[in-house]
């Protein structure tokens, strides 16, 4: 799916980041005029698409939390993630807020929406925590759209795990600098 209107669509939802710097901060010269032609792929992995929606998520800015302390909790993982829509699903969003009487000003340009999951790995949950839905990984359906979405992050997060901790903010524990790869909570999970 081609996507047009980026910038103004993702404005709406934007608000969502506004309590993560890190995502706050990135820009890109593509959307300076607010118009893209599509996701850029430098930033986003695309994942998969059904009938109503692409998804993807931001593995540039995927990283593990850093505690007050300012160390690394490789224990959660924290990846923002866009769902794109199409005409069909944009005008259901619109739809459902005028039967909720809620607000539909700026709605005019939805695109999709952006999401900020956080996995805790040893639990095996996530939480989409704009939303507060919190799934437990291993009663998702393995067939379900958001299960297939969460594990292609996950092999993802396993594949990558250098590159995370590299975009964490903070610095790995004494004790975690000694795990193994085969200690790593990442590793550790049973994908769903």
């Amino acid at each position: 799916m081609t996507i047009r209107y980026l910038l103004p669509g993702l404005a709406l939802v934007g608000l969502l980041f506004m309590n993560a710097p890190v995502e706050a901060q990135e820009t890109d010269n593509d959307f300076i005029d607010g118009v893209v032609e599509e996701v850029p792929e430098d930033i986003y992995k695309w994942v998969q698409s059904t009938a109503r929606a692409n998804y993807y998520f931001n593995f540039r800015r995927m990283s593990y939390k850093v505690n007050d302390d300012g160390y690394i909790d490789l224990d959660v993982l924290l990846v923002p993630a866009l769902c794109i829509y199409d005409d069909i699903q944009k005008e259901d969003v619109i739809s459902k807020r005028r039967w909720r009487n809620q607000s539909r000003e700026g709605y005019d340009t939805l695109v999709g929406r952006a999401d900020y999951l956080e996995f805790r790995l040893t639990d095996g949950t996530v939480q989409v925590t704009e939303r507060v839905d919190l799934d437990e990984l291993s009663s998702l359906s393995k067939a379900s759209v958001d299960c297939k979405f969460y594990r292609a992050i996950l092999v993802y997060a396993k594949q990558h795990n250098s590159d995370i901790v590299a975009n964490s903010s903070g610095n790995l524990s004494p004790k975690d600098q000694k795990l193994s790869e085969d200690e790593l909570p990442i590793m550790k999970l049973d994908l769903p």
